[in-house]
């Protein structure tokens, strides 16, 4: 395994863990700012809407320069944004914080997907994708709790000190081991390259509907996830102390799925995302029904992340895939999807909440989410099939049986 996959997976822990390790720290933050916890939760919600900002324009914007350097900048950017989050006076310089560090979000891995990629075999390219995002998993299973423990004992700017350091240490560890690689331009292969290459990649039908699917999957499994805490302890009847505990479980079963999607990606990767899919919305009915039973319960916790996030290595594939020469700009555009799939899931979850049914309701709209990206899925899987056999008939002689090569052209495509 390339070191520099290691380099790019410390980032992603960084990211990963600022991202998330301040929902445990917002009440401290909201009481040392004199804010509301809802004030406070902008610090959430913007950066969120930041990383959108960064994946699509910061993407954009440097498809040009050779992709290493590209990646430290990144880098330096989310060290700056935490290092203004750990010093910031008031609220407003803390949101300044939380929206440059987010900017890098979008835009590293977008980026590092394409480069971790490139670094090794071609049948392997899923699974070093999974590799870099093991970071954003180990955030949460190690990252956060300690994160948050960290904060309570010696302040909340004691854990943002600490993502910084961590931020140095994925700096040097890029500039170190990280190869160099051609930039967007050098790897479109056209005269226009650049941005315009890039844009390209959107003409495919296949990237949309990949995209589609990623806010249609992984917005159903975030829809349930955000109001988890309440089903756990208004339905289920776990204690509030037992929670973070269980989000570790929940966080192990990212590890494990991250893992094995990404393998699985690597034999086929659109028979992989059907099967988890479909996995995930039988997961979600089976904790929506029993979400009283406690044994239960704990399955679907390590089952959900599990399954959320074994899709994760097959999508960014996937975009990565249909984008063809061009994958720089779309792979940011999907890791943007990813948050714009949450945005949608906690939406709906809040909304089925306030509606009056009940905690086990985010539960079921997140399966009816995931069940719809199951059916695009279908969809955009039976499509390119069909395109292959189409473009594979098209090329043979007259009198020649393509069925003989279709098995072999279907590993090769899907």
């Amino acid at each position: 395994m390339p070191i520099g996959l290691i380099a790019l997976a410390l980032g992603g822990f960084g990211i990963g863990l600022t991202e998330f390790v301040i929902m445990g720290l917002l009440p401290q933050v909201a009481a040392d700012f004199r804010v509301t916890e809802a004030t406070a939760g902008w610090l959430i919600s913007g950066y969120a809407l930041a990383v959108v900002v960064g994946a699509l324009g910061l993407t954009a914007a440097v498809t040009r320069f050779e992709r290493k350097p590209v990646l430290a900048g990144l880098m330096v950017l989310f060290i700056a944004g935490n290092l203004v989050s750990a010093v910031a006076p008031d609220y407003a310089l803390m949101m300044a914080g939380r929206i440059i560090a987010a900017l890098a979000h979008g835009a590293f891995f977008g980026i590092g997907a394409v480069v971790a990629a490139g670094m090794v075999a071609p049948d392997r390219k899923a699974g070093a994708i999974a590799i870099m995002f093991t970071g954003l998993t180990a955030a949460n299973v190690l990252g956060v709790p300690f994160g948050t423990m960290l904060g309570q004992a010696a302040g909340w700017r004691s854990t943002f000190w600490g993502i910084t350091g961590i931020g140095v240490l994925a700096l040097a560890g890029i500039l170190t081991f990280v190869p160099k690689t051609g930039s967007g331009e050098t790897a479109a292969g056209s005269a226009s390259g650049g941005l315009r290459g890039e844009l390209r990649a959107f003409r495919s039908g296949q990237v949309w509907l990949s995209i589609l699917v990623t806010i249609l999957g992984y917005g159903g499994m975030f829809g349930a996830f955000t109001y988890i805490a309440y089903t756990l302890t208004e339905v289920t009847g776990f204690a509030a102390t037992t929670v973070p505990w269980l989000l570790i479980l929940f966080g192990v079963g990212l590890f494990i799925g991250n893992t094995l999607g990404g393998k699985a990606a690597d034999r086929n990767v659109d028979r992989t995302l059907l099967v988890v899919l479909a996995a995930l919305v039988a997961v979600l009915v089976v904790f929506a029904l029993a979400a009283e039973n406690q044994p239960l319960t704990i399955a679907a916790m390590v089952l959900l992340g599990g399954f959320g996030f074994a899709t994760v290595p097959g999508l960014q594939m996937r975009v990565m895939k249909y984008a063809s020469s061009a994958p720089t700009l779309a792979s940011g555009a999907n890791i943007g999807a990813f948050n714009v799939g949450n945005a949608l899931g906690a939406w709906m979850g809040g909304v089925t909440i306030t509606a009056g049914l009940g905690y086990t309701s985010p539960i079921w709209a997140g399966a009816g989410i995931t069940l719809l990206g199951l059916a695009v899925m279908a969809f955009a899987a039976a499509t390119a099939k069909r395109q292959n056999t189409l473009q594979r008939d098209s090329a043979l002689p007259p009198g020649v049986d393509s069925s003989a090569n279709s098995d072999e052209t279907e590993l090769q495509t899907a």
